[in-house]
């Protein structure tokens, strides 16, 4: 059977949405499409002469996977969560062929990459669908360093095993710890019961039954907002997500099953940490250690040390952190909700803490990306705003319905740009929920030197102002990085028009 999202039913081929609209003056202008001669101009100016080429493949299929104890039948892009790590310098092309085996349609978005933007990987906005049992191939140059991922821009497939690493080394840094590891933090529902397509379902109203809670394990019998107010809360961010998943994973594994890192006390390891879950922000704190966040998004900040660290769903975050003598238990705590994932680092002797172990940094300072400054050279210069968009978050569990400025994609107006645009986004939740933002193909900044990243918080009843420059030609979706969120209306384009 073919799941085809809603987005896509309503939106149709590439380059249908907002093809023409108003100028500042009235004028009918033109949307600059993701096959047009300015996104190829942009990408010929990314690529340098003697340019290197990385070729790869992943194919998306059913599998079985062991999640350290569990086991579970799902859609991933191998036998291993996460898929395949894909890495490359900056600077390299990127040839990476997909191979679909799924029973439907799916495709490929470059988390955080600002990439050509027919190789974003957005159906319905910057390509056709991969259809089942066909081929795609994405080609596109990684012009940045940085900590990067990449899943599926269909439906809810995020919420599978569909997700992997991407990271850009950068040729000028030699690198000055002496290990360096990726810990990909993930929630998890399918195979245990639900899919998520019928999770979504049932959160609108098309599945069996009267709501998720009726039959979905893990989940509370109210889910979120029901215009009192929710029940998965956190004192930091308000309303915490919508869904009480049964399982929480660091790199696939459960807690009872978690992966142990080995290190030399006194040694300085250098931890990418990723939140590629679709409903759940984590908490995360490494037992006896301070630890010293050095980029986001892809991004270097001012260093900052902290006890813990908040990562909303889309953020990554590069830590430094100096080995104890020891055993030490690094935990993701679900925010807002019961659970958390877990490996250990390992210096010495001992013996190893529970699966269920809370440090107590968890509960000492707490540290978001919001909070984070950029270092002078990745700083946004100081620049007039040439445009002003407003972006007013709302939305409400019944009916199940996620807004931007009153209004479900794709019927949410698109956001115009014009190339060499200093603009501003005005984001202003109005819901009880936290919103992690995303934006395609750019890094924004908060106003005042705030850290460069392309996903930021946005808490119930606050406003959060970031700045681009519109440099990056074509049609980009911006978008709530809870996944059901975004496929029940969250979800808009910054359009590029001539």
């Amino acid at each position: 059977m073919t799941l085809i999202s809603r987005r896509q039913v309503l939106v149709g081929a590439v380059g249908s949405v907002g093809l023409f609209g108003l100028g500042a003056c009235g004028e009918v202008t033109s949307a600059v499409t993701p096959r047009s001669a300015a996104v190829r101009g942009a990408e010929a100016g990314r690529r340098a002469a003697g340019q290197r080429t990385i070729t790869g493949q992943l194919t998306p299929r059913l599998v079985t996977l062991d999640l350290g104890g569990p086991i579970v039948r799902t859609w991933a892009y191998g036998e291993h969560l996460p898929g395949p790590l894909l890495r490359a310098t900056a600077g390299d092309q990127l040839r990476i062929v997909v191979d679909n085996q799924l029973p439907t349609e799916t495709s490929i978005h470059w988390h955080g990459i600002a990439l050509r933007n027919d190789m974003d990987g957005v159906p319905g906005i910057t390509q056709d669908a991969i259809q089942a049992g066909k081929r795609f191939t994405y080609e596109f140059t990684a012009p940045d360093p940085g900590t990067y991922f990449y899943h599926p821009h269909v439906g809810v497939q995020l919420d599978r095993g569909l997700y992997g690493m991407l990271l850009i080394d950068d040729p000028a840094d030699a690198g000055s710890y002496d290990s360096e590891w990726t810990v990909v933090l993930d929630d998890w529902i399918d195979g245990t019961g639900q899919t998520p397509d019928e999770v979504l379902a049932k959160f609108n109203g098309t599945g069996q039954g009267s709501s998720p809670a009726d039959s979905m394990p893990g989940m509370t019998d109210a889910t979120g907002m029901s215009g009192m107010g929710e029940t998965l809360t956190s004192p930091i961010l308000g309303g915490a997500g919508d869904i009480n998943y049964p399982h929480y994973l660091a790199n696939g594994r459960v807690p009872t099953g978690a992966q142990t890192f080995h290190a030399k006390p006194g040694q300085k390891i250098l931890l990418r940490l990723v939140n590629a879950g679709s409903d759940t922000a984590f908490r995360v704190a490494l037992a006896g250690h301070q630890l010293t966040v050095t980029h986001t998004d892809g991004y270097p900040v001012q260093p900052v040390s902290t006890d813990a660290l908040l990562i909303g769903m889309g953020e990554r975050f590069d830590v430094e952190v100096t080995a104890a003598d020891g055993i030490f238990p690094l935990v993701a705590s679900a925010e807002g909700k019961r659970g958390q994932a877990l490996a250990y680092l390992r210096t010495g002797a001992g013996r190893t803490p529970e699966a269920t172990v809370t440090p107590s940094e968890l509960n000492r300072r707490v540290l978001l990306g919001n909070d984070l400054r950029a270092t002078d050279p990745v700083r946004l210069a100081d620049k007039r705003i040439d445009r002003t968009h407003t972006l007013v978050l709302g939305g409400a569990m019944s009916p199940y319905r996620w807004t931007i400025n009153g209004k479900a994609f794709p019927q949410a107006s698109p956001l115009p740009v014009t190339k060499g645009q200093r603009v501003r986004l005005r984001m202003i939740n109005h819901s009880m929920m936290f919103h992690p933002m995303h934006l395609h193909g750019h890094t924004f900044a908060a106003s005042g030197g705030g850290a460069r990243k392309d996903t930021i918080i946005v808490r119930p009843m606050q406003t959060v102002e970031v700045d681009f420059d519109a440099t990056n030609p074509g049609q980009w979706a911006t978008h709530c990085h809870n996944i059901y969120h975004a496929e029940s209306g969250m979800m808009t384009t910054v359009s590029y028009r001539n």
